[in-house]
Formats: structure tokens, sequence, C-alpha cells
């Protein structure tokens, strides 16, 4: 299983991304578990200056604005 964080203060674009990461999880049949992370210390101790922010498996993927369909279903699928 997976372990995916979406990273941000939960504004529209953070839960916009955990829908695409979902979905996305979903159509690829690949089990994940999506927590939602929005303590801005949490967020900053990854490095993450932009969100919404996506951690997978502990290695952050993406930072800013939403993530390309495509990407998510290279990241999730590595």
């Amino acid at each position: 299983m997976k372990d995916v964080k979406v990273l941000g203060p939960g504004c529209k674009r953070c839960q916009t991304t955990e829908d695409m990461v979902k979905a996305e999880a979903a159509k690829l049949g690949i089990p994940v578990r999506v927590s939602k992370i929005t303590d801005y210390a949490e967020i900053a101790g990854y490095g993450v200056v932009s969100t919404p922010g996506i951690v997978i498996d502990g290695k952050v993927v993406h930072a800013g604005g939403l993530p390309k369909t495509e990407d998510l279903a290279r990241w999730l699928a590595a």
C-alpha cells in the first residue's frame, strides 16, 4: 500500500489534489492511504514552500499547483 500525504492548508487546490490522487490510484488499482497534512511546520519539514505538495512513501514528488494526471500515474506506479 502506498502512503500518500497531501500537503497544504486545506484550500480548494489541496482538496482537488487529494481527489485526483484517490481517483488515479483507483483507476490504476493501486491501494493507497491518503492523509492530509495542514500543519505549516510539518509541511516546511518536507521542504515544501508552495502548496499543494504530494509526498509518496516519504519522498516529495510534487509541490505547487495541481499535478498532471500522467505524472500522478507515474509516481503512484513507481
